[in-house]
């Protein structure tokens, strides 16, 4: 019975220094967590750059219909009306180069599987050209669009008068640098303030993201201009 009283005090020593062990154990750990939670505090933002920039390409293509009942002569005014057309840009600046002509496009209205239409049409065939200006001259072409009724005074009804024209900006990857430096600064800004704001400290990038960018007309009366476009999204930490 005595020796069963003396284990009573060592047991409740040893369950002491168990608890102060664990405790003195538990703060590094809990410290730990504390820090790791401080950590994952962050906030997200995103940096806008943009740019106004000028189309360096255009592709305009110039395409005309022409009636007929005889399939060679159809062919053979195709093919005046091509070079007046081809003599019309030369005279403008445009080089044999930068002139595509592509084959004509005819279509038999007899020959059609449905209806009887082309049995009612005055004339059987249609043929429609179409030539293709691809050059660096953007200028050039818009200038030489609103001549058209040039052509229009020589018989050449032209189809959409350049309403198809393209014009592209190819110079991205010279301006491209910049534009990311613009958006990440300006995302760094937008979390400085809002780090001010909440009172606490902006610590190093946690994660990033360039974001696509973007090229689209300015607006639909001026497709020749381009808005070019970039949004990063950046997440940085957080501390008090």
């Amino acid at each position: 019975m005595s020796s069963h009283r003396n284990r009573i005090p060592e047991a409740a020593i040893l369950g002491l220094c168990l608890l102060i062990g664990l405790t003195v154990l538990g703060y590094p750990v809990s410290h730990s967590l504390t820090q790791l939670k401080l950590m994952e505090r962050s906030v997200e933002v995103k940096g806008l750059s943009e740019r106004e920039v000028a189309a360096d390409i255009a592709i305009w293509p110039i395409t005309f219909s022409e009636p007929g009942n005889d399939l060679v002569q159809l062919y053979q005014t195709i093919q005046e009306k091509n070079d007046l057309v081809v003599k019309f840009l030369q005279s403008n600046g445009f080089s044999a180069d930068e002139i595509t002509i592509s084959a004509p496009a005819v279509v038999d209205k007899q020959a059609r599987e449905y209806g009887d239409a082309g049995a009612n049409s005055r004339f059987r065939y249609t043929a429609t050209s179409t030539i293709t200006v691809y050059s660096k001259k953007v200028d050039a072409v818009r200038q030489t669009m609103i001549k058209l009724v040039e052509l229009g005074k020589q018989g050449i009804a032209i189809a959409g008068e350049g309403y198809n024209t393209q014009f592209l900006y190819t110079g991205l990857n010279q301006i491209k640098p910049a534009m990311i430096e613009e958006a990440t600064r300006n995302a760094r800004e937008a979390a400085n303030k809002f780090a001010k704001d909440s009172e606490s400290t902006l610590g190093k990038i946690r994660r990033a993201n360039q974001g696509q960018f973007s090229i689209d007309n300015r607006d639909s009366s001026t497709p020749h201009i381009k808005k070019v476009r970039v949004v990063s999204t950046v997440e940085y930490y957080l501390s008090d």
